[in-house]
């Protein structure tokens, strides 16, 4: 469970998981968010997947152009956090 409570979130959440292709997410993202918005959650994902692969900050910050910043607070959340980062990277392991 989050550490902490967002308002109308679950609402949020069960819209997400009601989505059952690329493109119908593809189309609910870019109508919830701005390509800015879309663009920083994919790469703090990707920075996360580079981090599993045991890449080094240099590395991830050449490959996705994240900062050092954004991928120590990813780094942190894969060490500290509630594990979701974990759980869809290994999902997504598992389809391929």
């Amino acid at each position: 469970m989050p550490k902490f409570e967002i308002k109308d979130a679950n609402n949020f959440y069960k819209a997400v998981l009601s989505l059952k292709t690329i493109e119908e997410c593809a189309d609910f993202f870019d109508d919830i968010c701005t390509i800015q918005e879309i663009e920083a959650i994919a790469q703090r994902f990707e920075v996360a997947n580079q981090l599993e692969q045991g890449k080094s900050y240099i590395d991830i910050n050449k490959s996705t152009g994240a900062s050092t910043a954004t991928i120590c607070r990813v780094s942190k959340c894969l060490n500290y956090g509630n594990g979701g980062y974990k759980t869809a990277i290994d999902r997504l392991k598992g389809e391929n």
